[in-house]
Parts: C-alpha cells; sequence; structure tokens
C-alpha cells in the first residue's frame, strides 16, 4: 500500500448524540435513548419503537431559503460532513473549489420518506401543494451532491444504496480511491431518514422489527429475548484522509483504515447464508487486506442487529474466522444505542470505533439480561470496558445478503 488512508474527523448525528463530544457522553451513559415513536401514528403497526432525533435544529446550518430545497435526508447528510470538516479542521470554502476532495457516501433509501410526505400533500392538496423542488431531493445521490455543493468538493463524488451496508462500504470506497490516487480526502459516510409511516411500515410488515413495548429494551442484540431490530434515523460522516495529507496539516488521527472487503450472499433478501461462508469470507479478505492475523484484532464492533438468526450467524461466522482467539475477543453490539438506521448505521459505528479507540474503552451491548447459549461470544454486557484498543473490525450485513467489512488500526 503506497498510499494509506486515515480518520481525522468524525460527524455523527444520533438519537444518542449530535457531533463527537454529544456522542461520546451518551456511550458513557450507558442507557438506550431509543424511545417510543412519535413521528406519526397508525394504530395498526406491531413496532411502536424508534431512534428518533429530536433536537436536531436544521437552522443551525441551513439560511431559509437553503431549507427549502433540502429534505431531511440532504440535511442530514450535510450537517454531518459539516460536523466532521469542524472536527478535522479542514479548510474548504466553495469560492475555492478543490478537485482533489471527493465525496463517498451510503443511504438504502436517500429521500423516499420524504416523497412519500410530498405524495400525501398532492393527494389532499392537488400538485401545487408539492415541493417544488421534489426531483431534487428524492435521490440517494442528493446527500453527496449536496455536501460537494456546500463546501466546493469537485472531485470523485458517489453514493451507494446497498442497504445495510452502505456507510462501510462509502468508508471502503473512500479508501479505494485514496490508495489509488484519486483523491487526497474524501467525506465518506452515510445518512437516513426512514421513519415516515409507509417506509416504517415496509419492515413493520415482513415482521423484522421488535415488537416490544419498552423502549428502553427493545433493542437488545444477543439477547435470547431479542425479537427483532429498532429502525432509526440518523448520519455520520467521516474525513478520510491520505496520512502525509494529513501529517503535513498537523491534523489529529483517529485511526487508519487498514482493509474493507464486501461480498454477497445470493442467496434471500433477508435471511443470511445457512452456512455463513460469505460473511466468513469477507472478514478474512478484510484482514487480509489489512495485513492483520486474526489474533491481531482487539475489538470487533458486530452488525448485532437484534433479530434472531443474524447475530447467531453472525456470532458462528467469527468463531469460524477467529477460532481460538473468538473468545478472547471483545464484541459489542452497539445499536441499542442509535436504534438501527438502516444505510446510515455502520457509518455511525465506524465513528463509534473511532471513539472508542481513541479512549481504549469498549462500548458495552446494552439491554443484556438472558444468554443465549447460540451467542457465545465476550459481548461486553452492559457496562463498557477499559483495554488497550490496536486493531478493530466493523460487521455490517444488509438486507439482500449484501456484507461489508472495514478494519481500522490506531497509527
Amino acid at each position: 500500500m503506497s498510499r494509506r488512508a486515515v480518520i481525522t474527523g468524525i460527524g455523527p448525528i444520533t438519537c444518542a448524540g449530535i457531533g463527537r463530544e454529544a456522542l461520546w457522553q451518551g456511550l458513557l451513559d450507558e442507557r438506550s435513548p431509543i424511545g417510543l415513536l412519535t413521528r406519526f401514528h397508525e394504530p395498526s403497526f406491531h413496532a411502536r419503537c424508534a431512534g428518533q432525533i429530536d433536537d436536531f435544529d436544521p437552522t443551525r446550518w441551513f439560511p431559509p431559503h437553503r431549507l427549502k430545497r433540502l429534505d431531511r435526508y440532504a440535511q442530514l447528510s450535510v450537517a454531518s460532513a459539516a460536523l466532521a470538516i469542524e472536527d478535522a479542521g479542514l479548510e474548504c470554502s466553495k469560492a475555492a473549489p478543490n478537485p482533489r476532495v471527493g465525496v463517498s457516501f451510503g443511504t438504502a433509501l436517500g429521500g423516499i420518506a420524504n416523497a412519500e410526505d410530498e405524495k400525501q400533500h398532492f393527494l389532499e392538496r392537488g400538485p401545487r401543494a408539492v415541493n417544488q423542488t421534489i426531483a431534487l431531493q428524492v435521490f440517494g445521490g442528493s446527500g453527496h451532491s449536496n455536501i460537494a455543493i456546500e463546501f466546493g468538493f469537485t472531485g470523485v463524488g458517489t453514493t451507494n444504496s446497498n442497504s445495510c451496508a452502505s456507510g462501510p462500504i462509502a468508508v471502503g470506497e473512500a479508501l479505494r480511491y485514496i490508495r489509488d490516487g484519486m483523491a487526497d480526502v474524501v467525506i465518506a459516510g452515510a445518512a437516513e431518514t426512514p421513519l415516515s409511516p409507509l417506509t416504517f411500515g415496509a419492515f413493520d410488515f415482513i415482521k423484522t422489527m421488535s415488537r416490544c413495548s419498552d423502549p428502553t429494551v427493545a433493542c437488545r442484540p444477543f439477547d435470547a429475548m431479542r425479537d427483532g431490530f429498532v429502525m432509526g434515523e440518523g448520519a455520520a460522516s467521516l474525513v478520510i484522509e491520505e496520512y502525509g495529507h494529513a501529517k503535513r496539516r498537523g491534523a489529529r488521527i483517529y485511526a487508519e483504515v487498514l482493509g474493507y472487503a464486501l461480498s454477497n450472499d445470493a442467496f434471500h433478501m433477508t435471511t443470511p447464508h445457512p452456512t455463513g461462508e460469505p460473511a466468513i469470507r469477507t472478514m478474512r479478505e478484510t484482514l487480509q487486506d489489512a495485513r492483520r492475523n486474526p489474533d491481531q484484532i482487539d475489538y470487533i464492533n458486530a452488525h448485532a442487529s437484534s433479530t434472531r438468526i443474524n447475530d447467531t450467524s453472525e456470532t458462528q461466522a467469527i468463531h469460524t474466522v477467529f477460532g481460538p482467539h473468538a473468545p478472547r475477543l471483545a464484541v459489542s453490539g452497539t445499536k441499542p444505542y442509535t436504534a438501527h438506521p438502516l444505510g446510515a448505521t455502520g457509518a455511525i459505528e465506524i465513528a463509534i470505533c473511532c471513539l472508542a479507540m481513541e479512549n481504549d474503552w469498549v462500548p458495552p451491548t446494552l439491554n443484556f439480561q438472558t444468554p443465549d447459549p447460540t451467542c457465545d461470544l465476550d459481548i461486553v454486557p452492559n457496562h463498557g470496558r477499559e483495554m488497550s484498543i490496536r486493531n478493530v473490525l466493523c460487521n455490517s450485513f444488509g438486507f439482500g445478503g449484501i456484507n461489508a467489512c472495514v478494519a481500522l488500526g490506531k497509527v
């Protein structure tokens, strides 16, 4: 690897906290901020809980004329990028466009929830009631496009839409752009705003979401009583730089992006492959790309979606990849902190890994009460753990059988 990629800024927007410091404090609080869904009311739905972000104020980032053209998905995208750029101390200006800075973004659904709202306006009051810029809002690429416009980034620009694996894929592609010399800096991340009736209901219909009525324990990865994921909204952007570029400007470095791999189960849209072979291969190829042996990994931020099959399948895959080292690994699922904002989740979890590595503290798997013999890992239950963290894996396994894994290491 002639060119190395490092993370120098993080910009999380989650129900556990907005910004680096707030998210870190949210992790230390060791409680789930998930609440009852209040964004809308539909009594026929069985799922009742969600990770809502009620303290996001878009006027902090956008003037009124700009807000008219940005739906919530684009707002979270641009605001998270602004937070990451500020955290990194990166100088940029639309007045001086930079072709060496790019954007690699991800989302599962983009502006679909906003389109759903606008359709309702159309049905109730006719075409004139619809936001006249809706054509510019509904496509997933509006997130990275608006980031580029806001900050003058004229380098590579792309958005992937790969379900729950979108965030790590955005980071992994940023690694490739920097390795290949296509950019010196990439804003990589993902955003999701799925909390609208039809979008939320679509997942309720297929019975993948928790039906627990107590939001404080609805998301419980690896627990024997888990019954599905809890949907949320959120975003996270990361400033990823070529190592020499970061050193020359004296940037703080959270971690190096060491490796990345991607695969597909080619089996089923919602059920993981019975053998787990593609997920196993993805982790192994990530380790190979990172030039790390299994026994060099200290911590895994697991996908740990709190669904019955997926948590068990991921556990088995980790045992296969890490063998005798598996019982010594710290493996936590952090979705009880953030809920599951679909395509944004993996980017948020990479930001969490950066904070964990910076502070040598593994965030816990909250809400663990009843052991499940099929999830026999050291899941760091309920309380965080101080330990040296040199190398980390972050797993994301999405609908469609999409598997992505990113390896991070201390510099």
